[in-house]
């Protein structure tokens, strides 16, 4: 099954839901939308006044719980070494081998019609597996991985391109027997040297990949269809699940010659169409403009258990758009079919039109049961203005979130104050029991407030009058050095306190203004700056920025991508997702605690602590969530009746109406 997503958001092992191709490539239900308010908003019902809608969001945000606690039960007399047609670290596997297919699926949904999706920005390239290029949406649709989750377990995985997965005891190694049958589109079947050899080359071209497999040293054929991979540790016990999302590159293809008889590079972008073994081939290609996907009428997957019931539409095209704004029209225009709304702006004000009112263009809210993570404003803390962290919580008391989310998100949002919110897995009260035993070990490098003040973001009134948290914020600042002088913030050696918050799309300019402000009574020179995608991607690549908007996903089974996010060779890898730069101790032997977790209780107390830590550091300012979905499509296309409870699902379950008549073709398409 696959998703959308666009930079690498990590969601740890156990909800990294699709496939890690996917990553790069897709815009969508996990990642974060800089043409909106965040990742995952919530709804106001349709038919309501803007007012009304803020009412009715507040008392609803005061209705919801808190956090969604999932249990796991251990499996006792558990044997790694047999062989088994899944995988999972919560326990026992909900499908037993034989499974028809997944509960949340319709096993009879329709093959057919056209999928039109909205994607922002532009792209050059049909290789997302490297840093240089702007991949194109979709492209995660061609391939395959070796193992694929399940959509209504936290924590599992079933056999695609792998037919079983086996391990020993200790985690010291996986083993995957591969299907006979797995093919490639040209008709040559996919073997173990096809794995060992896109192992070897995403490690060699991608950071992400280089840091998310650093502990699997090795990949080798061990039988004809068998290939293990050897870790470099013992009791991991999530790398045998991550290596299972390791999407599958044609080995004889990449290394072979093009249609000019010129070698393949893999390390550059390309525009020639890739071989794939997914359900999808590309068709259509126009760059910077649409990309087209035609369904694999022989997909040698079809009839698996995991794939019944998906894969429904005979193409998918993305159409490119580089203003938010447009993107939107397109979709009140029947341009394009689906759009996962992200504005709480554009839900309670854009969407009371004719298609609307007679129920053609649809509106639905869907909550999701997955951690929402942190979005923030991130300070680039290799940056001296930004070493200090009591400069850093300073920004934070000069952010008034509660007249924000009064006057420009409708009262849809609650403020995030942890980086696992909405789960188990988030710091509350004060530590105690194992949390408080794991960070006594680090005591010594850890502020003694960790120990007896509980974490809250500052608060104010929704009026607008912020002047008591200001006062808190100059203090801090002149505890730090910066002091205002001729209306200017100066440290002590004269310079001048100015901060750029780096944009790609104008509309979030409407989130940063207020803060602009406030940030302006403090003395602080701050500005705004919005680029384009390419250049957003390169600067942030490359740690060009003071402050960015960047979002965290999470799971409910965080594991190695954390040194991704928070680890020291993150913070100096080039194209990472450590973002903020930090590199701490005790940070990293906390990262490593809830890796080599052994079971359950151990990985919530690690994880909590870690928690704990991170929002002691003051590395962001953390901004809002919701566990709803906004989902805004044409009738024609059709969900399950039983949604999933981790993922939206889409396109993968999703299909057309037979009945419904398919979207006019544009006056410039031959298709």
């Amino acid at each position: 099954m696959r998703g959308f997503m666009t930079k690498p958001v990590l969601a740890g092992a156990a909800v990294i839901i699709l496939v890690i191709a996917a990553i790069f490539f897709f815009p969508g239900d996990s990642a974060p939308d800089r043409d909106a308010d965040m990742a995952r908003p919530a709804a106001q019902s349709e038919d309501r006044t803007a007012s009304e809608a803020s009412a009715d969001s507040a008392r609803a945000a005061s209705e919801r719980p808190n956090e969604i606690v999932t249990q796991a039960v251990e499996v006792e007399n558990f044997d790694p070494t047999i062989p088994r047609h899944g995988s999972s670290l919560f326990g026992e596997l909900k499908y037993e081998p034989g499974f028809r297919h997944f509960d949340y699926v319709n096993p009879q949904a329709p093959k057919g019609g056209m999928l039109r999706y909205g994607a922002f920005g532009t792209f050059d390239s049909l290789n997302g597996f490297i840093v240089k290029g702007q991949p194109a949406a979709g492209i995660n649709l061609i391939y395959d991985t070796l193992m694929t989750s399940s959509l209504d377990e936290p924590a599992s995985e079933y056999g695609l391109i792998a037919e079983s997965v086996r391990h020993p005891k200790d985690y010291s190694s996986v083993t995957y027997t591969l299907r006979p049958q797995a093919k490639w589109h040209d008709g040559k079947p996919v073997t173990p040297d096809d794995v060992v050899w896109t192992f070897e080359t995403l490690k060699k071209s991608h950071p992400f990949y280089n840091a998310y497999y650093a502990n699997v040293v090795k990949a080798e054929k061990t039988a004809t269809h068998e290939v293990t991979f050897t870790f470099n540790q013992t009791g991991n016990r999530e790398l045998p699940q991550i290596v299972g999302q390791l999407p599958v590159l044609p080995k004889h293809y990449w290394t072979g010659q093009n249609a000019k008889g010129q070698p393949r590079n893999f390390a550059e972008t390309t525009l020639e169409p890739p071989l794939g073994s997914g359900p999808y081939r590309v068709g259509k290609v126009s760059p910077n403009r649409s990309v087209t996907y035609e369904r694999v009428p022989d997909y040698w997957g079809r009839d698996l258990p995991v794939n019944v019931g998906t894969n429904n539409f005979d193409r998918m095209r993305f159409e490119y758009y580089r203003d938010g704004t447009v993107t939107l029209e397109a979709l009140k225009g029947d341009r394009v079919d689906f759009r996962i709304e992200n504005s709480a702006k554009n839900w309670a004000t854009e969407y009371d039109i004719p298609p609307v009112r007679r129920g053609d263009l649809k509106k639905e809210e869907i909550r999701t049961m997955t951690p929402a993570g942190m979005q923030a404003f991130v300070f680039n803390t290799r940056r001296d203005k930004f070493k200090d962290a009591r400069v850093r919580e300073a920004f934070n008391w000069a952010f008034d979130f509660e007249w924000m989310n009064r006057n420009l998100f409708y009262g849809s949002y609650t403020r995030t104050g942890s980086y696992f919110a909405n789960s188990e897995l988030a710091a509350r009260g004060l530590p105690e029991g194992r949390e408080l035993a794991i960070l006594k070990q680090h005591e010594d490098k850890l502020p003694p407030e960790i120990f007896t003040e509980v974490y809250e973001n500052p608060k104010t009134d929704g009026s607008g009058n912020n002047r008591d948290n200001l006062r808190r914020a100059a203090g801090l600042l002149k505890e730090a050095g910066w002091t205002v002088q001729e209306g200017k913030l100066r440290n002590e050696a004269g310079a001048t306190m100015k901060v750029e918050f780096l944009l790609d799309q104008p509309t979030f300019e409407r989130v940063v203004a207020p803060f602009q402000q406030s940030l302006k009574k403090l003395g602080i020179e701050a500005t705004i700056r919005t680029v384009d995608t390419p250049q957003y991607q390169n600067r942030t690549d490359n740690y060009d920025f003071d402050i960015i908007i960047d979002t965290f996903g999470q799971s409910l089974s965080p594991g190695n991508e954390q040194r991704e996010f928070w680890g020291c060779e993150a913070a100096e890898t080039v194209g990472s997702r450590n973002t903020a730069g930090i590199c701490d101790p005790a940070v990293e032997a906390l990262i490593d605690r809830i890796i080599y977790a052994t079971n359950r209780a151990d990985l919530i107390a690690a994880s909590r602590a870690l928690d704990r830590v991170l929002l002691s550091g003051h590395y962001v300012v953390p901004q809002w969530y919701s566990p709803n979905t906004r989902l805004a499509y044409w009738s024609r296309l059709k969900h399950p009746e039983k949604m999933p409870p981790y993922a939206i699902g889409f396109p993968a379950i999703w299909w057309a109406d037979e009945a419904a008549p398919p979207p006019a073709p544009k006056p410039d398409e031959a298709e």
